[in-house]
């Protein structure tokens, strides 16, 4: 008989290893609570357009993960020109740096102030940096964390930058340096490699959920069964810990001899026969939620970005997607723009409870006070989406916790965990189609793959190069 495998979650990374487990012959059944696929990468319709959750762009150095991608997206895909800037103090910085913009921004006491900070933090370092200020100020210097560092991770994470734990600066920025930076201003960043900086990436032209709709289709239609709007309760194990299933919402049982979870950490151990010791380092762990709201604009031509970072304390929202600047087919004939603002915030804050109309006013006045919109320009729709629980937060300590959960899973028989949520890593959507590749690997040949290694902070986050440029 065929083994049964329950995955729960249909984001990158579920769908991926059911997948590749139904092609494989296993009966696999795909259980995702909302009504969609891919998760945080989905692409959806909106006012006669497609959107995505905000940017994802898709590239790796990895052959596995761009031989799958090409495997889905053929030849649908578009080379997208990126260009992407910060807005700090109402003025735009590009990134990567160029020497002539970012003089002519900052005045010069502020450029000799950055590398005589950067001087005297090379003359008197850190010893063994615990939190990402430490180690940014060790890097670049006090002077350029306070300008391009500090407001904009608070903003993300919530919490101030000297209790984020230093491993998320390793896995995000651990290659540049200020040098690097400089050289980069200098010689227009010519024959540089390194991903932050990459000028190009592939993206499908229907959207970044167009691979995921591929994924589930090819699921399904190789006799997979994905169930959506269906959430599960708890992975069951029997009197000696082994899984023998999933329960859902409604106390239901489904049987299988294998499951593998993308469900948030937290919610998994709160529901396995954990000892009490793990459950307290489980709930010692937390995620930070996200707002995303969508405004159309009548204009076509706000600005060339695909995504702005907003690094600027005046307005409450951290990044701006413009959709216009990233595939023509995602909003066809249309002659407006569908800008996406993402605000980041913990359940218990105030804005987590604003309604549509109170964020859409919300994005428009700060669109204004930034001038991306002028008096001209009016807005034609807002909306709102609340995705909760969307980035595991790195305080200073977790891997205090993280490890203790990490090490008593690897002993439940039967179970996998995988993804952003469920390995509680912040994956770029290449990271967790790798995880689900292993992981499929790892039940199909019996072997290890080592998934908690997956983009850690000695493998760099943003390595490598888009899946068709790369050649593999």
């Amino acid at each position: 008989m065929r083994k049964k495998i329950i995955v729960i979650g249909a984001g990158p990374a579920g769908l991926t290893a059911a997948e590749q487990l139904q092609a494989a012959g296993y009966q696999v059944t795909l259980f995702e609570s909302t009504d969609h696929v891919g998760g945080l990468a989905r692409s959806f319709e909106l006012w006669g357009q497609t959107v995505d959750c905000g940017p994802h762009r898709f590239f790796s150095n990895d052959p596995r993960i761009n031989n799958y991608f090409k495997s889905f997206i053929g030849d649908d895909y578009t080379t997208v020109n990126r260009l992407t800037r910060i807005f700090y103090r109402k003025r735009f910085f590009f990134y990567p740096l160029q020497a002539a913009n970012a003089l002519s921004n900052l005045p010069f006491s502020t450029v000799l102030h950055i590398l005589w900070s950067y001087v005297q933090q090379c003359l008197r370092p850190i010893n063994n940096p615990s939190t990402f200020e430490e180690w940014v100020v060790n890097k670049f210097g006090r002077k350029l964390f306070s300008i391009f560092f500090k407001n904009y991770s608070e903003k993300l994470w919530g919490i101030p930058c000297a209790k984020i734990d230093a491993e998320w600066a390793a896995q995000r920025i651990k290659k540049l340096s200020l040098w690097e930076a400089l050289k980069s201003a200098l010689l227009g960043n010519t024959g540089n490699k390194h991903k932050t900086l990459v000028d190009q990436f592939a993206y499908p032209k229907k959207g970044s959920g167009e691979l995921y709709q591929r994924i589930a289709n090819k699921l399904v239609q190789d006799g997979g069964e994905l169930r959506l709007r269906q959430q599960i309760r708890a992975v069951e194990q029997n009197e000696s810990g082994k899984v023998i299933g999933v329960r859902d919402r409604e106390g239901i049982l489904h049987e299988a001899d294998m499951v593998i979870s993308t469900m948030p950490l937290t919610h998994l151990v709160k529901g396995l026969q954990a000892p009490a010791a793990i459950q307290s380092h489980a709930q010692a762990l937390y995620f930070r939620n996200t707002i995303l709201v969508y405004v159309e604009v009548d204009a076509v031509d706000l600005f060339p970005d695909n995504w702005i970072y907003v690094h600027s304390d005046d307005v409450l929202h951290g990044r701006i997607t413009n959709f216009r600047n990233w595939s023509k087919e995602l909003y066809g004939d249309k002659s407006s723009t569908i800008l996406c603002l993402e605000y980041w915030c913990f359940d218990q804050d105030e804005i987590w409870q604003y309604d549509a109309d109170k964020m859409g006013a919300l994005a428009e006045e700060e669109l204004r006070k930034m001038q991306l919109l002028k008096s001209t320009h009016r807005v034609l729709n807002t909306s709102l989406l609340r995705v909760p629980k969307c980035y595991p937060v790195y305080e200073t300590g977790y891997q205090q916790h993280l490890q203790p959960v990490q090490t008593y899973l690897d002993t439940v028989e039967g179970l996998l965990v995988i993804g952003r949520y469920g390995a509680f890593k912040y994956n770029n959507q290449d990271h967790s189609i790798l995880m689900g590749l292993l992981a499929a690997a790892q039940i199909k040949s019996g072997r290890s793959q080592n998934l908690w290694r997956i983009n850690t902070d000695d493998e760099y986050q943003e390595e490598g190069q888009s899946a068709y440029q790369s050649g593999n």
